[in-house]
């Protein structure tokens, strides 16, 4: 039973994850055409658009894709409840889709900047990918640098912002486990 639990935690975590990449990548109005946006755009079109009827944007952000993350979360909380014969709440299905978006939230950031920085190491900047994840990552990492310049060549910026990015997780969990 464990390596169906697994395999479903992963399917719906990394279809969970390129959905939000679809929101960040409008909201950081990143390159529609690179290849890999293309990518997210086709990986999740089929249902946003026919959402997208429905549900309007506001302020900027994709409402539809974001309630579509939602749904997967929630389809994910009722497959695994299927699979460990457990019961189905609506109220426990609703508040475990949350916390499953924003967990899915922190490690997204988390893995965008992980694989910029191994990126930035490896392709030096040819890589379609690695333009992407500067678009996605550059909004996060800017402010820090006006802090903290790079010291002799070493950019420290990603590590306070990973490190600020674990902080806020697990202020975030610690808050969670309170209230629920």
């Amino acid at each position: 039973m464990n390596s169906v639990n697994f395999l479903v935690n992963t399917v719906f975590d990394l279809y969970i994850m390129v959905i939000l990449l679809r929101v960040w990548l409008q909201v950081a109005r990143a390159d529609f055409y690179n290849p890999f946006s293309q990518f997210i755009v086709k990986a999740t079109q089929p249902i946003v658009a026919p959402l997208r009827r429905v549900i309007p944007s506001l302020g900027g952000w994709d409402c539809a894709t974001i309630v579509f993350g939602f749904i997967v979360a929630c389809l994910k909380v009722i497959s695994l409840s299927l699979i460990m014969n457990m019961a189905l709440d609506p109220t426990i299905i609703a508040v475990s889709g949350l916390v499953i978006l924003l967990t899915a939230v922190f490690k997204i950031i988390f893995w965008v900047l992980v694989l910029r920085a191994i990126l930035s190491w490896v392709s030096q900047g040819r890589n379609p990918i690695e333009a992407v994840m500067h678009q996605l990552s550059e909004p996060l990492l800017a402010p820090v640098r006006r802090f903290i310049p790079p010291i002799g060549g070493l950019d420290l910026s990603m590590v306070v912002v990973l490190l600020g990015l674990q902080f806020v997780e697990i202020l975030v969990n610690d808050l969670l486990s309170k209230l629920f």
